[in-house]
């Protein structure tokens, strides 16, 4: 039995009278052929009853073409911003093969990879509270703080330069971490959770500017406990334990591959990156593994059920504190994690590192892939650092070194002063010193138009199975069942579908 759920992707108040009932689709059978998405399309109120936009059009052709796989879609996107920046080097290289063109393609790939796959830890976990429970949490950048700075205090040397630590192994400070941002998560859900979806957001805000703020403090720069020394390193920040990815080229096989490389004229930051980047693909595959087998699960549709309507779940007998109390602290130890594979690549990490803004990238990512949908989490992480994060700087780049613009202007005024007299060139050569703020400019409207047209984003308008046994594929009336489908049937009887009825 497959739902058709409702495309926004915000928290759902408890009772809401007006809500519109769930369509359920008769036939059974996921479309899509994926298992962790779980918005529905909605299209009916949007498009015209004959036809789709063209843009609808384009995707289903996507989505034809790629069979619905998710892996499918995932490296499609990639591949795209991939050859998208491609070009852009070439460009700037006037289109000339030289060794130092391939080392700035692969360092230009790297860096996109590395920005993609480290939103994405954090868009799967900020998509298990807001898309799959409807927990409308902006703390996200407080609770990267916490497991960054509690694995920098458990596993960084006791003799570091800034900030002190006990020099633990770094497995025990990775976990050490995600267990601090999973507590401060209970902390704060336990009265927080109590307030609607608004109320949560701001809570969840002012805390995560609180634990900024407090690592930014002087006063816990440094302290003693007994001999061991502690410390946050205030503004100045903390070092962080090295990368033990790069150990691996320090002797043995590992040195005689970079020394190969490096022959052959790759630059030795490059290799060691690279292998740092494996670590944290492969962190993005076992989170997204985890939170699709939790969507799937029981546990996971109580989840679904409290972001739809909280009071006829509670109406079920489901403890929907408890739930939620459970799914925020999983959403806060996966946020911790996310930070320490992030900040971890630096190997020093800085407060002002997590100021709100943040949080408010992590949320463009889910809702350009689509709240809800894990799959859409990854692809919506890989557009916005291809598209909205890295993009305009590369593009701004390339129009400096392609055309001679000359000093900008200090103002905007004057840079629209010679408009009068049609010169673009002096606006052009402001808008392109200020990239950084047109940035937030562009980000504006790619929202207003996603919200406005695509409120489900790229994969959040597909279909999901709403129950463990799927009653489509019951067999018809009076037909023997398979031996190996007898429990499912039984369970699909005794459940109400109104087999016997039929009969």
């Amino acid at each position: 039995m497959t739902h058709r759920l409702r495309p926004d992707g915000g928290a759902r108040g408890s009772g809401d009278a007006d809500r519109e009932p769930s369509g359920v689709r008769g036939s059974g059978g996921d479309a899509s052929g994926s298992d962790d998405d779980d918005r529905g399309s909605g299209d009916g109120g949007r498009g015209t009853p004959r036809g789709k936009s063209a843009a609808g059009a384009v995707r289903d052709a996507v989505e034809r073409t790629l069979g619905g796989n998710d892996l499918a879609v995932v490296l499609a996107t990639l591949g795209a911003i991939y050859l998208l920046f491609t070009l852009f080097v070439l460009v700037a290289n006037d289109f000339e093969i030289t060794t130092s063109t391939i080392n700035a393609i692969a360092s230009t790939l790297r860096l996109l990879t590395f920005f993609a796959a480290s939103y994405a830890v954090l868009a799967l976990a900020l998509n298990l509270h807001w898309g799959y429970t409807g927990l409308f949490n902006i703390g996200v950048a407080g609770f990267m703080a916490v497991g960054v700075y509690t694995m920098g205090l458990l596993s960084s040397p006791p003799d570091a330069t800034s900030g002190m630590g006990l020099g633990l192994p770094l497995p025990i400070g990775i976990i050490g971490g995600m267990v601090a941002a999973a507590l401060v998560g209970l902390i704060a859900a336990l009265p927080a959770l109590r307030l609607e979806a608004d109320y949560l957001a701001i809570v969840t805000l002012g805390l995560s500017e609180i634990i900024r703020l407090t690592m930014n403090s002087g006063q816990l720069s440094s302290w003693t406990v007994e001999t061991f020394g502690f410390g946050t390193g205030g503004g100045s920040g903390l070092n962080l334990p090295a990368r033990p990815t790069d150990a691996l080229f320090e002797g043995g096989a590992g040195e005689a591959l970079l020394a190969t490389l490096t022959g052959m004229g790759v630059r030795r930051s490059i290799v060691v990156d690279a292998a740092y980047l494996f670590v944290v693909i492969a962190f993005v595959v076992g989170v997204y593994w985890l939170l699709s087998r939790v969507g799937a699960s029981p546990f996971g549709r109580v989840l679904k059920a409290i972001r739809d309507d909280e009071l006829v779940a509670r109406s079920l007998g489901k403890d929907t504190r408890l739930f939620k109390i459970k799914v925020f602290m999983l959403g806060c130890a996966l946020m911790g994690l996310g930070g320490i594979l992030w900040q971890g690549s630096y190997g020093y990490v800085n407060p002002n590192s997590f100021r709100p803004i943040v949080t408010f990238y992590v949320f463009v990512a889910v809702i350009i892939g689509g709240s809800g949908s894990n799959a859409g989490s990854i692809v919506g992480s890989i557009l916005f650092v291809g598209l909205l994060f890295e993009g305009p700087r590369q593009f701004g780049g390339i129009v400096q070194n392609a055309m001679e613009l000359g000093d900008a202007p200090a103002t905007f005024a004057g840079a629209v002063g010679p408009l009068t007299g049609l010169d673009p060139t002096p606006l052009l050569a402001y808008g392109l010193e200020n990239i950084s703020a047109l940035q937030f400019v562009l980000l504006g409207v790619v929202l207003i138009v996603i919200i406005q047209r695509r409120p489900d984003g790229v994969l959040g308008h597909r279909t999901e199975t709403a129950a463990a046994v799927d009653l489509g594929e019951r067999p018809a009336a009076g037909a023997a069942p398979d031996a190996s489908r007898d429990s499912a049937t039984d369970a699909g009887s005794a459940s109400g579908s109104g087999g016997d009825a039929d009969e």
